[in-house]
Protein backbone atom coordinates (compact mmCIF):
# COMPACT_ATOMS: atom_id res chain seq x y z
CA UNK A 1 0.00 0.00 0.00
CA UNK A 2 1.23 3.47 -0.85
CA UNK A 3 0.00 6.47 1.11
CA UNK A 4 0.64 10.12 0.35
CA UNK A 5 -0.67 12.61 2.89
CA UNK A 6 -0.70 16.29 3.71
CA UNK A 7 -2.40 18.03 6.61
CA UNK A 8 -2.68 21.26 8.55
CA UNK A 9 -3.07 20.85 12.30
CA UNK A 10 -5.63 23.00 14.09
CA UNK A 11 -5.64 23.29 17.89
CA UNK A 12 -7.92 20.78 19.60
CA UNK A 13 -11.02 22.44 21.09
CA UNK A 14 -13.22 19.83 22.73
CA UNK A 15 -16.89 20.24 21.89
CA UNK A 16 -16.36 23.25 19.61
CA UNK A 17 -19.92 24.19 18.51
CA UNK A 18 -18.88 25.19 15.00
CA UNK A 19 -16.54 22.29 14.22
CA UNK A 20 -18.13 19.01 13.12
CA UNK A 21 -15.32 16.73 11.89
CA UNK A 22 -15.89 15.06 8.54
CA UNK A 23 -14.12 12.56 6.32
CA UNK A 24 -14.74 11.78 2.69
CA UNK A 25 -13.58 10.26 -0.56
CA UNK A 26 -13.28 13.15 -2.98
CA UNK A 27 -12.50 11.22 -6.17
CA UNK A 28 -10.59 8.33 -7.74
CA UNK A 29 -7.34 8.81 -9.62
CA UNK A 30 -6.35 7.12 -12.87
CA UNK A 31 -9.99 6.11 -13.38
CA UNK A 32 -12.47 7.67 -15.84
CA UNK A 33 -15.44 9.55 -14.45
CA UNK A 34 -18.87 7.99 -14.87
CA UNK A 35 -20.16 11.13 -16.54
CA UNK A 36 -18.63 14.39 -17.81
CA UNK A 37 -17.82 16.95 -15.13
CA UNK A 38 -19.23 20.41 -15.49
CA UNK A 39 -16.93 22.45 -17.72
CA UNK A 40 -15.38 19.49 -19.57
CA UNK A 41 -17.28 20.09 -22.83
CA UNK A 42 -19.09 16.78 -22.60
CA UNK A 43 -15.94 14.71 -22.06
CA UNK A 44 -15.46 12.23 -19.27
CA UNK A 45 -12.16 12.81 -17.52
CA UNK A 46 -9.32 10.97 -15.82
CA UNK A 47 -7.44 12.74 -13.05
CA UNK A 48 -3.98 11.22 -13.25
CA UNK A 49 -2.19 10.15 -10.10
CA UNK A 50 0.67 12.52 -10.85
CA UNK A 51 -1.70 15.46 -11.18
CA UNK A 52 -3.54 14.56 -7.97
CA UNK A 53 -0.31 14.12 -6.02
CA UNK A 54 1.10 17.43 -7.18
CA UNK A 55 -2.19 19.17 -6.39
CA UNK A 56 -2.57 17.81 -2.84
CA UNK A 57 -1.20 21.01 -1.23
CA UNK A 58 -3.79 23.10 -3.06
CA UNK A 59 -6.61 21.24 -1.27
CA UNK A 60 -5.51 22.32 2.20
CA UNK A 61 -7.53 25.26 3.48
CA UNK A 62 -10.02 25.08 0.63
CA UNK A 63 -13.73 25.19 1.39
CA UNK A 64 -16.46 22.63 0.95
CA UNK A 65 -19.73 24.00 -0.35
CA UNK A 66 -23.23 22.74 -1.09
CA UNK A 67 -26.35 23.53 -3.08
CA UNK A 68 -29.72 23.31 -1.29
CA UNK A 69 -30.90 20.77 -3.87
CA UNK A 70 -27.84 18.58 -3.11
CA UNK A 71 -27.19 18.01 -6.80
CA UNK A 72 -24.37 20.41 -7.63
CA UNK A 73 -22.06 23.19 -6.52
CA UNK A 74 -22.54 26.64 -5.03
CA UNK A 75 -19.20 28.26 -4.28
CA UNK A 76 -20.91 31.01 -2.28
CA UNK A 77 -22.24 28.52 0.27
CA UNK A 78 -18.93 27.57 1.88
CA UNK A 79 -19.94 25.41 4.81
CA UNK A 80 -16.64 23.86 5.88
CA UNK A 81 -12.90 23.59 5.42
CA UNK A 82 -10.52 20.86 4.26
CA UNK A 83 -7.55 20.36 6.58
CA UNK A 84 -6.24 17.01 5.37
CA UNK A 85 -5.74 15.37 1.98
CA UNK A 86 -4.52 11.82 1.43
CA UNK A 87 -3.90 9.77 -1.69
CA UNK A 88 -4.40 6.15 -0.68
CA UNK A 89 -4.26 3.81 -3.64
CA UNK A 90 -6.77 5.14 -6.15
CA UNK A 91 -8.78 7.06 -3.56
CA UNK A 92 -8.24 10.73 -2.79
CA UNK A 93 -9.32 11.06 0.84
CA UNK A 94 -10.09 14.35 2.55
CA UNK A 95 -10.94 15.39 6.09
CA UNK A 96 -11.83 18.62 7.78
CA UNK A 97 -14.55 20.44 9.65
CA UNK A 98 -18.11 21.40 8.82
CA UNK A 99 -19.26 24.76 10.21
CA UNK A 100 -22.13 23.13 12.04
CA UNK A 101 -23.33 26.16 14.00
CA UNK A 102 -23.34 28.38 10.92
CA UNK A 103 -24.94 25.75 8.66
CA UNK A 104 -27.28 23.65 10.84
CA UNK A 105 -29.22 22.56 7.76
CA UNK A 106 -26.11 20.87 6.36
CA UNK A 107 -25.40 19.01 9.59
CA UNK A 108 -29.06 17.99 9.77
CA UNK A 109 -28.92 16.57 6.25
CA UNK A 110 -25.79 14.58 7.09
CA UNK A 111 -27.33 13.16 10.27
CA UNK A 112 -30.69 12.28 8.72
CA UNK A 113 -29.70 10.87 5.32
CA UNK A 114 -29.21 7.18 4.68
CA UNK A 115 -25.68 5.83 5.18
CA UNK A 116 -23.67 6.15 1.97
CA UNK A 117 -26.13 8.57 0.37
CA UNK A 118 -23.80 11.56 0.28
CA UNK A 119 -20.73 12.01 -1.87
CA UNK A 120 -18.29 14.68 -2.96
CA UNK A 121 -17.21 16.48 -6.08
CA UNK A 122 -14.02 18.39 -6.79
CA UNK A 123 -13.57 21.90 -8.15
CA UNK A 124 -10.52 22.60 -10.31
CA UNK A 125 -8.81 25.46 -12.07
CA UNK A 126 -5.96 25.58 -14.60
CA UNK A 127 -6.49 21.98 -15.68
CA UNK A 128 -4.00 20.69 -18.26
CA UNK A 129 -5.47 18.24 -20.78
CA UNK A 130 -3.09 15.79 -22.43
CA UNK A 131 -5.08 15.60 -25.69
CA UNK A 132 -8.23 17.67 -26.11
CA UNK A 133 -9.22 15.56 -29.14
CA UNK A 134 -9.44 12.41 -27.03
CA UNK A 135 -12.81 10.96 -26.10
CA UNK A 136 -11.78 10.85 -22.44
CA UNK A 137 -9.68 13.77 -21.27
CA UNK A 138 -6.60 12.98 -19.17
CA UNK A 139 -5.81 15.74 -16.71
CA UNK A 140 -2.07 15.89 -16.14
CA UNK A 141 -2.01 18.99 -13.95
CA UNK A 142 -4.58 21.02 -12.04
CA UNK A 143 -5.20 23.15 -8.97
CA UNK A 144 -7.92 22.28 -6.50
CA UNK A 145 -10.08 25.27 -5.61
CA UNK A 146 -12.57 23.49 -3.37
CA UNK A 147 -15.10 20.69 -3.20
CA UNK A 148 -18.84 20.19 -2.90
CA UNK A 149 -21.02 17.93 -0.80
CA UNK A 150 -23.83 16.41 -2.84
CA UNK A 151 -25.85 13.27 -3.33
CA UNK A 152 -23.45 10.54 -4.40
CA UNK A 153 -25.63 9.62 -7.38
CA UNK A 154 -25.20 13.18 -8.72
CA UNK A 155 -21.39 13.15 -8.65
CA UNK A 156 -19.29 12.42 -11.72
CA UNK A 157 -17.55 9.69 -9.70
CA UNK A 158 -19.94 7.31 -7.97
CA UNK A 159 -17.49 5.89 -5.42
CA UNK A 160 -17.20 9.11 -3.44
CA UNK A 161 -18.43 9.59 0.10
CA UNK A 162 -18.99 12.17 2.82
CA UNK A 163 -19.74 11.53 6.46
CA UNK A 164 -19.60 13.35 9.78
CA UNK A 165 -17.91 11.93 12.83
CA UNK A 166 -20.22 10.44 15.44
CA UNK A 167 -19.54 13.36 17.79
CA UNK A 168 -17.97 16.78 17.50
CA UNK A 169 -15.27 15.86 20.01
CA UNK A 170 -13.82 13.11 17.83
CA UNK A 171 -10.49 13.89 16.19
CA UNK A 172 -10.43 13.46 12.43
CA UNK A 173 -6.88 12.13 12.68
CA UNK A 174 -8.23 9.06 14.48
CA UNK A 175 -10.52 8.06 11.62
CA UNK A 176 -9.49 4.53 10.50
CA UNK A 177 -8.88 5.59 6.89
CA UNK A 178 -6.70 8.53 7.90
CA UNK A 179 -4.84 7.58 11.09
CA UNK A 180 -1.62 6.78 9.22
CA UNK A 181 -1.43 10.31 7.85
CA UNK A 182 1.10 12.87 8.89
CA UNK A 183 -0.40 15.88 10.65
CA UNK A 184 2.57 18.08 11.41
CA UNK A 185 1.70 21.41 9.82
CA UNK A 186 1.50 20.92 6.07
CA UNK A 187 3.80 17.89 5.97
CA UNK A 188 3.90 15.23 3.26
CA UNK A 189 4.90 11.64 3.76
CA UNK A 190 5.19 8.54 1.63
CA UNK A 191 5.00 5.00 2.98
CA UNK A 192 5.88 2.46 0.36
CA UNK A 193 9.13 1.07 1.69
CA UNK A 194 11.18 3.27 -0.60
CA UNK A 195 11.29 6.60 1.22
CA UNK A 196 9.68 9.80 0.08
CA UNK A 197 8.30 9.74 -3.43
CA UNK A 198 8.83 12.90 -5.46
CA UNK A 199 6.02 13.56 -7.94
CA UNK A 200 7.10 13.23 -11.55
CA UNK A 201 6.09 16.09 -13.78
CA UNK A 202 4.35 14.66 -16.79
CA UNK A 203 5.91 15.55 -20.12
CA UNK A 204 4.72 15.64 -23.68
CA UNK A 205 2.51 18.02 -25.55
CA UNK A 206 -0.24 19.37 -23.35
CA UNK A 207 -2.94 21.94 -23.70
CA UNK A 208 -4.38 24.11 -20.99
CA UNK A 209 -8.10 24.74 -21.05
CA UNK A 210 -9.41 27.68 -19.05
CA UNK A 211 -12.97 28.87 -18.68
CA UNK A 212 -13.23 32.34 -20.13
CA UNK A 213 -16.44 32.94 -18.20
CA UNK A 214 -14.62 32.92 -14.84
CA UNK A 215 -15.82 29.41 -14.04
CA UNK A 216 -13.88 26.45 -12.73
CA UNK A 217 -14.06 22.75 -13.36
CA UNK A 218 -16.33 20.89 -11.02
CA UNK A 219 -17.50 17.37 -10.30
Amino acid sequence: MKLEAMAVTLPEVAGHPNRAPFTGVLTQVDEPSIKPPSGARGHRVILTRGAALTALPSLLGMAVDYAPSWDGHDARRKCGIITQADLNGSRLLVAGYLFAKDFPEVERQMRQCLPGAMGMSWELADAHVEDMRAEVWRLTRATFTGAAILLREKAAYRNTSFELAASRCRSIINHPALRESVHAGATRCSRDGAGVAVPRRETGKEQTWNHRQAKTWSR
